[in-house]
C-alpha cells in the first residue's frame, strides 16, 4: 500500500496537477519516510478527497506530487460520535487514538461529574488541540478520507441538549439492555458516551435518560474508559454495516 500524506487545506488539484507538501509533513515523507522521486503515494485533505501520484522531487522541505488519480468519498452517514470523558493519565488519549482508528467521525471531550482530569477554560483548548493531534495523526495512519472532527469540552448539561437530535447510547455496565440489540435505523447521529473511571455519576445517568438517552452494555464485564469506546464503535460498525 501506498504512504498516505496529509494536507491541511482543500485540495483542488485534478490529474496531471502537482501538489505540493511543505512543513512538518515534507519532513516527514522526505526525512523520515525516506520517500523517493518515482514513488506512488496517496494524499488526502481530511475531507473526502483522495489523490494518488508520483512524487517528482523531493527535499526536505518541499516535497512535489504529481496526481495520477483524484476521486471522493462522501461523508459517512449516520455518523458515529464519541464523548469520552476526561481520564487520568493517558487513558483518554488512548480511547480517542484507538476510536479514530475505528472510524469514529465527531469526538468530544467530556467533563464528567467524577473525571478526576479538569479542564480549566486555559487547559480546554490545550487539550482539545492535543487530541486534535492524535485524531490526526491516527487518521492518517489509518489512511482515513474523512478526519474526525474534535468539538470543544461539554458540560453534562450540553449532552443532555444534545439528545433531541441525536441517538444517544451511554454504555453503563448496569444496564439491561445490549448495545448489540438497539436497533440503529435512521439518520441520526448515533452518540456514545463512555464514563471515566469511576463511572458515571447517577445524576447524570437520570439527566441523560430524562433526555431521550438508552444506557446500554457492552457484554457482562466492565472495561476500562480507555477501551469501551473502541469495543462499542466495533459493535455499531458492524451493525451499521461499515464493517
Amino acid at each position: 500500500m501506498p504512504l498516505h500524506f496529509l494536507v491541511d487545506e482543500p485540495v483542488a488539484a485534478g490529474v496531471g496537477d502537482d501538489v505540493v507538501l511543505t512543513g512538518a509533513e515534507a519532513h516527514h515523507a522526505a526525512t523520515v519516510r525516506r520517500v523517493r522521486a518515482g514513488e506512488e503515494v496517496t494524499i488526502g485533505d481530511g475531507r473526502g478527497a483522495w489523490l494518488t501520484g508520483e512524487c517528482v522531487s523531493v527535499a526536505p522541505r518541499e516535497v512535489v506530487v504529481r496526481v495520477t488519480d483524484r476521486w471522493e468519498t462522501a461523508a459517512p452517514s449516520p455518523r458515529l460520535v464519541l464523548v469520552q470523558a476526561l481520564a487520568k493519565g493517558d487513558r483518554d488519549e488512548l480511547a480517542v487514538q484507538a476510536a479514530t482508528e475505528l472510524g469514529v467521525d465527531e469526538i468530544v471531550p467530556w467533563q464528567a461529574a467524577r473525571s478526576v482530569s479538569r479542564w480549566d477554560a486555559a487547559k480546554a483548548e490545550k487539550g482539545r488541540a492535543r487530541w486534535a493531534t492524535i485524531v490526526r495523526e491516527a487518521a492518517k495512519q489509518a489512511h482515513r478520507a474523512w478526519v474526525p472532527d474534535v468539538s470543544a469540552l461539554a458540560s453534562t448539561k450540553q449532552l443532555v441538549a444534545r439528545a433531541a437530535a441525536s441517538r444517544i447510547l451511554v454504555l453503563e455496565p448496569s444496564a439491561s439492555q445490549k448495545l448489540s440489540d438497539v436497533d440503529l435505523e435512521g439518520d441520526a447521529d448515533v452518540v456514545l458516551v463512555v464514563g471515566p473511571e469511576g463511572g458515571i455519576a447517577a445524576e447524570e445517568l437520570a439527566a441523560l435518560e430524562s433526555a431521550g438517552a438508552a444506557l446500554v452494555r457492552l457484554g457482562h464485564t466492565v472495561l476500562r474508559t480507555s477501551t469501551a469506546g473502541p469495543a462499542a464503535l466495533s459493535v455499531v460498525s458492524v451493525a451499521l454495516g461499515r464493517w
